[in-house]
């Protein structure tokens, strides 16, 4: 498996955000696959993101860090790409 993810501190908050497909937001088992990404980032609130139809990031998470991923450029989020066996 492949995924692109990130992990942030940002004022005081460590958190993790990986890119998922546009209907992980809406599924019943999304909180199963945020938890599927623990052994990668650790015990720490991990956001799901996932863009739009316009190409716009949408969020998806603990809703302080949502807030505040809204209001930043989205390019300023350091992407990796993770490989798993």
């Amino acid at each position: 498996m492949h995924f692109h993810g990130a992990k942030i501190r940002e004022q005081g908050v460590t958190f993790a955000i990986v890119a998922v497909k546009p209907q992980v937001l809406t599924s019943l088992s999304k909180e199963n696959i945020r938890t599927g990404f623990v052994p990668f980032f650790g015990n720490i609130p991990i956001i799901l993101m996932a863009k739009n139809s316009h190409g716009i990031p949408i969020y998806d998470g603990r809703r302080d860090i949502v807030r505040f991923l809204a209001k930043i450029n989205p390019a300023r989020i350091p992407w990796k790409h993770y490989t798993t066996i």
